[in-house]
């Protein structure tokens, strides 16, 4: 009997510590609850409360104030933890204690704090399972029922893009906008909204679309649109308000417009990806030029205080705080007058120009015609002003200073540097040629190189004067393919611009040059050369700079100021170049001759740029000058003009230049 007793103890023994073992614990539940709570799943943690807890609060109401609390302060990267309990800590029956620590990131700032979490076991059926003892204190440990969460938000200042002078190109400005308060519109309403729609450019229906929004009271001023420039802006009109808002504003409008582009309130799409950077809905970003490429700098980071608030609307504690960072003002080197200046000559021509200093590097100007009023983009461009830009043919939107095209004759005095710099150039030698047309060869079948002028005898500098194709075709023969390829590379060809700005990339060729015909065609600017103004402008700097050739500079403070090119010709050679330069344009007979003034010694060379794909065939030719003042060459202007066939050609462009350098 006694040994049978002691077996049933051991059984009976046996059977306690297995169900002890297999008792739930309170980590379970807090592990799985902690685990849902990292990931904002409420509806799971809701479903882990105790019967008491969910008494107090229902399902969709404890989802609904998670989900809002956390989206309004931006709740990021949350890390809620189980703290190590003390080992000799013991549970009660039916409720046990355990600690957390929550950190998150928010808009105004991270957040963290350290919470007591309670415990409770439930019967379950048949099972007892570990309950959460839910209260607001989890959400923030001085929150009560009733309390709120106050958010104050401040708003970075977008950094302004000035001139070098510091004149405005982008600012923070005002514009009116015109309102209605309901109430006040009295009995002629109707007459006074199609009043307001003819003045602001809308509808009458845009009009009731807005006052008929569900926020909208009788006594409330609803904002229905901005004023176009020089409008009225005092109409007199019942019920109609004027308010100034703050709004970015372009001072040179169409004349700056694709260097400084504009800004647009930030779309849904780009806040999927830029909400990590601070970004906010309602913000603006950057959309072109300037404003976008140069976005990080000048948007700043805005700021926010959280706080809580009991019922009776005051402030009981302070979460956190971070002061808003305004927006970097950015200092270009771009002259206003001056961009004015040569907008104004190209006068919506579809065209393109650059100003580059040639011994700072720093550029002047950046102007591309015709153009369009980044004010609108602001503003709200109307559907009739969208698709207007969108069908005129001369491309207003198009950004061409920032292209590469077929630079013609001003491409020679590269041809011309690269000869002298590898010795196959002697300036004062006389070449015997004779016609218009010339081929190197029987090689070549039909294919001929054609000139304007018929000079029996031409040296450099009659060669200028005359842009003699034939001329500068034999030079490119005579320095020799892989000579020519090392020779435009030492002025740029082929690499990009060193600016943070994007420019298309010059290039000599697709590839390398393909044989005699395509090199000779190289040698004036044809074949598959490409450059962009601003390159052009740059490849004249070494006649009025001892041979270099500086980086060029838009941003004051981020672009370094250093030579780009070095030892491109010598000292004597930069001279010899300007000389021929200056014939161009002071000769009676040169091509340039349209640039010459009175009171300047203006330098320059003209050239037409061919496109069309065969030598019989008839196309566009757009038109350039790049020249500069070579008594003072404090600017090198590279302008280019679409089309200019029927409007005298190459001449046509050089007369805009000489306007533009008249007036400095």
């Amino acid at each position: 009997m006694k040994r049978i007793y002691g077996l049933c103890m051991c059984i009976l023994l046996a059977v306690v510590v297995t169900a002890c073992s297999n008792a739930p614990k309170p980590e379970e539940t807090l592990d799985a609850y902690i685990q849902a709570w990292n990931k904002q799943k409420f509806a799971d943690m809701y479903d882990m409360l105790s019967e008491s807890s969910k008494k107090s609060i229902t399902k969709d109401t404890f989802v609904q104030r998670y989900q809002k609390i956390y989206s309004d302060i931006e709740v990021e990267n949350l890390q809620v933890k189980l703290q190590k309990e003390q080992e000799n800590k013991k549970d009660e029956k039916d409720a046990a204690m355990r600690h957390y620590e929550l950190k998150m990131d928010t808009m105004a700032g991270p957040i963290s704090f350290q919470n007591p979490i309670k415990l409770v076991k439930e019967k379950s059926g048949e099972e007892e399972k570990w309950k959460i003892e839910w209260g607001t204190t989890h959400i923030f440990p001085d929150m009560k029922a009733g309390d709120k969460v106050g958010i104050d938000t401040y708003e970075a200042k977008r950094g302004e893009i000035l001139d070098r002078s510091g004149n405005g190109l982008a600012i923070n400005g005002t514009v009116p906008q015109a309102g209605i308060v309901p109430e006040k519109l009295g009995a002629d309403a109707e007459a006074t909204k199609e009043a307001l729609a003819k003045l602001l450019g809308i509808t009458v229906e845009e009009i009731n679309q807005k006052l008929s929004a569900k926020w909208v009271k009788p006594n409330l001023f609803v904002p229905i649109g901005f004023f176009p420039e020089g409008a009225n802006t005092d109409p007199g009109l019942p019920g109609v308000g004027i308010k100034n808002v703050p709004m970015r504003v372009y001072p040179l409008k169409e004349a700056a417009a694709h260097i400084t582009g504009y800004v647009q309130e930030i779309t849904a799409e780009q806040l999927k990806t830029l909400a990590e950077k601070g970004y906010r809905a309602g913000d603006v970003i950057g959309k072109a030029g300037l404003e976008q490429v140069y976005e990080d700098e000048l948007h700043g980071e805005n700021g926010a205080r959280l706080y809580i608030i009991d019922e009776n609307n005051k402030e009981k504690e302070e979460l956190a705080k971070k002061e808003a960072v305004d927006g970097k003002t950015i200092s270009v080197t771009l002259d206003s007058s001056l961009q004015q200046s040569v907008y104004t000559q190209l006068n919506s021509d579809a065209g393109t120009a650059a100003a580059v200093h040639p011994s700072t590097g720093e550029v002047l100007a950046l102007v591309s015609s015709p153009s369009y009023d980044p004010n609108a983009f602001v503003r709200g461009v109307k559907s009739e002003q969208w698709n207007a830009w969108n069908n005129d043919p001369k491309k207003p939107l198009l950004n061409r200073f920032t292209k590469a095209y077929t630079p013609g004759s001003v491409f020679k005095p590269i041809t011309a540097m690269i000869g002298l710099k590898a010795g196959t150039l002697d300036p004062a030698e006389q070449k015997k040629i004779s016609g218009l047309k010339w081929a190197k060869d029987a090689s070549w079948g039909n294919y001929y190189v054609k000139r304007v002028h018929e000079e029996n005898s031409v040296n450099l500098e009659k060669a200028f004067v005359y842009s003699d194709n034939i001329y500068f075709a034999q030079e490119a023969l005579q320095i020799g393919k892989e000579a020519f390829t090392e020779g435009a590379k030492a002025v740029g060809l082929g690499e990009k611009l060193p600016l943070k700005y994007p420019f298309q990339a010059s290039q000599l060729a697709n590839g390398e040059i393909k044989g005699d015909i395509e090199l000779a065609d190289t040698g004036y600017g044809q074949g598959e050369v490409l450059m962009t103004p601003l390159h052009v402008a740059l490849t004249y700097a070494p006649i009025v700079n001892n041979g270099a050739m500086p980086a060029p500079v838009l941003v004051k403070e981020q672009d370094q100021q250093k030579v780009w090119k070095e030892n491109i010709v010598s000292t004597e050679q930069a001279e010899l170049l300007k000389k021929a330069l200056v014939a161009v344009v002071n000769n009676p007979e040169g091509t340039g001759k349209n640039a010459k003034l009175a009171n300047k010694l203006i330098a320059g060379k003209t050239g037409t740029a061919e496109l069309k794909q065969g030598k019989n065939e008839t196309g566009q030719e757009n038109g350039w000058f790049t020249g500069f003042n070579a008594a003072n060459p404090d600017v090198i202007i590279a302008m280019m003009v679409e089309d200019v066939k029927e409007r005298g050609g190459s001449s046509y462009v050089a007369e805009k230049v000489r306007n533009v350098l008249a007036a400095r």
